[in-house]
């Protein structure tokens, strides 16, 4: 029974984030929404929806390991498995001048979370200054893109038009997005509790399963988006829809999570894991300066660094190696 919650939530997660992005992408269109501004916020933000839902239901349910480990985890999982396979499906060109303004944001705030999860917890004045700095970000990058043409905007007008629906009325658009909500809301509760009980099954802390198992569940509309766009050969889509996931799992599912559910840091996290996440994205800007491009050969070792840190997270004996319970 438990297994069949388990797959029944990442069905829900998978089906509901789509139908999230695209009813809301379909409704906006409608009512004139530049491309811009929908590729920017409801594309990025809608397939950052199952974190957000899955950390809160973590953190209300008394789960820290789960809320905070599902978005170090899935920061995780979108660099070194989505980008990995998006790269082996297509090599992808890294537009320099999107990376060197987004690469950068994503390294700060990197740092940013590093340093509010080393003070052991994760309160509501973090909260209220990540959501502070999304919010500043998604502005700042409206205006520059509305007033220059660039490529990070090409990229953000991309995502828009792969996640439209053409030729939608207002009132369909609005009833896929409300069912959009209802599944991201169910199958979260159910990748949640099923996770759980299959970490004290199996003698594996909660953080690790928000680490592992949540975070892959709710990283599932990220791997679609990314691996459709590789598929269809619009890299730059799947590479533009990994950074910006990544922004806003650290400032936006960390900082809401905050102000509502002000929760510890599991020690682990703060001892093992946001370093990980840290060096990931260190290893992604290696990646992408060093010609511009992730070769396959890239996206297949970063493959095989996940199989290595998925090992590490779910074979006790390895974690007891190094101390790490």
């Amino acid at each position: 029974m438990v297994i069949l919650q388990l797959i029944g939530g990442l069905v829900l997660l998978l089906v509901g984030g789509e139908a999230l992005v695209r009813g809301s992408v379909a409704v906006a269109t409608r009512l004139g929404v530049s491309k811009l501004f929908i590729g920017l916020t409801l594309v990025g933000f809608g397939t950052s929806m199952p974190e957000l839902v899955a950390s809160l239901q973590g953190a209300f349910a008394g789960y820290p390991g789960v809320a905070i480990g599902n978005i170090v985890g899935s920061n995780i999982a979108n660099v070194l498995l989505i980008l990995g396979i998006t790269a082996l499906i297509l090599p992808i060109t890294v537009k320099r001048e999107a990376f060197q303004r987004d690469g950068a944001v994503l390294l700060l705030s990197s740092l940013i979370l590093l340093a509010v999860i080393l003070t052991g917890y994760l309160s509501r004045w973090a909260g209220f200054v990540l959501v502070g700095l999304l919010l500043a970000y998604t502005i700042y990058t409206y205006v520059v893109e509305r007033r220059a043409e660039q490529a990070s905007g090409d990229v953000y007008e991309a995502e828009a038009d792969q996640a439209s629906y053409p030729n939608i009325s207002i009132l369909w658009g609005l009833g896929i997005f409300a069912a959009g909500v209802i599944g991201i809301i169910s199958g979260a509760s159910l990748l949640v509790s099923s996770s759980v009980a299959i970490a004290h099954s199996i003698g594996v802390s909660d953080a690790v399963i928000g680490l592992t198992l949540v975070a892959i569940g709710t990283s599932l509309p990220e791997l679609v988006t990314s691996a459709i766009a590789a598929i269809r050969g619009h890299v730059e889509v799947a590479f533009g829809n990994i950074v910006g996931s990544n922004i806003f799992n650290i400032f936006g599912i960390g900082g809401v999570t905050a102000l509502v559910v002000p929760i510890p840091v599991p020690p682990v996290i703060a001892q093992v894991d946001i370093w990980v996440m840290v060096g990931t994205v260190i290893l992604m800007a290696i990646a992408c300066v060093t010609g511009w491009r992730v070769s396959r050969r890239e996206g297949l070792f970063f493959l095989l660094c996940y199989a290595a840190y998925m090992a590490f997270q779910l074979l006790p004996g390895l974690r007891a190696t190094v101390g790490i319970v």
